[in-house]
């Protein structure tokens, strides 16, 4: 199985890649610098097309959409300038739409599936404030995620959001409710079971449905 999974450099991603060449599986991962097989800043088009280049005519089973950017956390009522909105939504939402369009003959080719990383701060069920550029831009990624799950239905193709939990990352702080070990042993399970029967699904990464 060959699976590709952006921002592969650090926290889940990281574990993700670490996890599937540990079962054997063929994994490529992308990163903005070049500590990876494919350097890619998914909000760049050039970049987009010279992997698309890269990785002509290889079929990928998996897509993990995993790169993204919080901005603005810690920022205040009075912050959120308007160049955070547009970074953050261009690697979380842009980013994520344009890495499945360079890379649909790929996913076509192997019938593959896609994940896409949103959070449970993407629902509309969970609104304490704050934060408000990235769970803006992670509600938009849950629903780009559940139109391209209409769309790509028809080609064989698959497509699951998912909230990977409150993991102890850059990210999430130390202060996190789980490792990157627990975190990934439960998204593999999801994405192991990924299916045309269920894309669309918003689920967490021990197995709930999330509420959108």
């Amino acid at each position: 199985m060959h699976i590709l999974i952006t921002g592969a450099n650090r926290g889940i991603g990281q574990a993700l890649a670490d996890r599937y060449r540990d079962r054997g599986e063929a994994v490529t991962g992308t990163t903005r610098d070049n500590s990876a097989q494919v350097r890619l800043d998914v909000s760049n088009p050039a970049q987009q097309a010279a992997m698309a280049r890269q990785l002509q005519g290889q079929p990928i089973d998996l897509l993990i959409c995993n790169a993204g950017v919080y901005l603005d956390k810690g920022q205040g009522i009075d912050g959120y300038p308007a160049d955070m909105w547009a970074q953050s939504f261009a690697t979380n939402v842009t980013g994520v739409f344009l890495t499945v369009q360079s890379l649909l003959p790929n996913l076509r080719a192997a019938q593959g599936k896609i994940a896409i990383m949103s959070s449970q701060m993407a629902s509309h069920t969970r609104a304490p404030g704050g934060s408000y550029i990235y769970r803006a831009s992670k509600a938009a990624a849950l629903n780009l995620g559940r139109n391209l799950a209409t769309d790509l239905k028809g080609d064989g193709i698959a497509v699951g959001i998912y909230h990977p939990g409150w993991v102890q990352t850059d990210m999430g702080g130390s202060g996190a409710d789980i490792d990157a070990d627990q975190a990934t042993t439960g998204l593999i399970d999801r994405f192991d079971a990924l299916s045309l029967a269920t894309t669309g699904c918003f689920e967490t990464y021990d197995g709930e449905t999330h509420a959108y």
